[in-house]
């Protein structure tokens, strides 16, 4: 029986659009089967709840709040809760997991840091990078930016995104051969059939995690039976052009056929 976790979601604690506590996530969690969730509140380039005039110290402790909330939980009731973040660029948000609130509060210019730099640095603090939801189109976005240089895998699968965006980013993990992660991105509970990632064997800290996804290991996806079909009458039009960004973190535009394949 594989462990089940879930890999993407924020609090009301730290991401201004999240409506639930990490304790209230932690308790629907445990009761829906789930070994373990990652916390991953919108950092300070997203749409974080901590106030941006603080000093840094203090902007890292509120955003770590959220995840200790549900970590109090957690260990309370035997689920397994760790930590992570998500930072959005233009548009395009990475899940970073494997930093911890030491590292953060000594590297105040990690707000600042480029793709690429966020990828290098994270690497050398032992952590991953996934995209997260990599073709979701959103009013605060002017176009899909594919950041596949500066990750270390992509979310395939997203509770949030239209089946479409899901099945067009299993597409091109495939056909690229990219590591593939689900996550619900959870900002209330209780939700109905969330997402998340089977793993084989219990996790004891994020680094295990980390340790899957950079060393390729195996990552089942739990996700709908027909999540990643594209329907037959699906015909590409504006917007669904999507942009690989190259190694100068600039738009490059890409019509490769694995966007629209069947």
């Amino acid at each position: 029986m594989p462990f089940l976790y879930e890999t993407h979601m924020h609090t009301c604690l730290a991401s201004k659009c999240g409506e639930s506590t990490g304790k209230e996530h932690a308790r629907f969690y445990k009761e829906a089967g789930y070994t373990g969730i990652i916390m991953t509140d919108h950092f300070f380039r997203g749409n974080t709840a901590v106030e941006r005039d603080l000093p840094w110290e203090e902007r890292i402790d509120w955003f770590w709040s959220g995840y200790e909330d549900a970590k109090e939980e957690g260990d309370r009731i035997g689920l397994d809760v760790f930590f992570g973040l998500e930072q959005n660029f233009a548009g395009d948000e990475y899940l970073v997991y494997g930093l911890t609130k030491e590292y953060m509060k000594a590297h105040p210019e990690m707000e600042h840091w480029t793709r690429r730099q966020q990828l290098e640095e994270v690497h050398k603090a032992g952590g991953c990078v996934i995209q997260a939801h990599p073709f979701r189109i959103r009013g605060y976005m002017d176009r899909i930016r594919l950041g596949t240089l500066f990750c270390d895998g992509i979310e395939a699968a997203n509770l949030g995104n239209q089946p479409l965006d899901d099945a067009r980013a299993y597409r091109m993990g495939k056909a690229l051969g990219l590591v593939m992660t689900a996550g619900s991105d959870n900002h209330h509970s209780p939700i109905a059939a969330p997402f998340g990632v089977e793993l084989e064997k219990r996790l004891t800290s994020v680094d295990d995690y980390v340790k899957i996804i950079t060393e390729r290991g195996r990552i089942g996806l739990h996700v709908p039976e027909n999540r990643f079909r594209i329907n037959d009458e699906f015909q590409p039009d504006d917007r669904h052009i999507a942009y690989l960004l190259n190694e100068n973190e600039q738009d490059a535009e890409t019509t490769e056929q694995w966007m629209y394949d069947k």
